[in-house]
């Protein structure tokens, strides 16, 4: 009985008590927590580096496809001497990767 009268007196404490735990164990726990926000924040600097290295592997794909369309003799003379491994006697050839 004096238990449940002391429940009474006190339930603005304990009331104020259990929200500051919820809020406090939400506040770095959960899927929009602390810990997520970091994990999150990685993930994304991550994808902004894949992007960029992505970006400049397009860019020369490009340059090379434009430069086939253009037909441009030169760089098909390379490809062609690149896969066949065609060398004439005089000349030397630089492999780049």
């Amino acid at each position: 009985m004096k238990l449940i009268e002391s429940l009474k007196k006190k339930k603005f404490i304990l009331f104020n008590i259990f929200f500051a735990l919820y809020i406090s164990i939400n506040l770095i726990g959960g899927e929009r927590g602390l810990i997520s926000f970091f994990d999150k924040k990685n993930i994304y600097e991550k994808l902004i580096e894949e992007e960029k290295v992505l970006t400049a592997k397009l860019k020369d794909l490009d340059h090379k496809i434009s430069l086939i369309n253009k037909n441009d003799p030169d760089y098909l003379d390379m490809l062609y001497r690149q896969k066949f491994n065609y060398v004439t006697e005089d000349e030397i050839i630089i492999k780049l990767k």
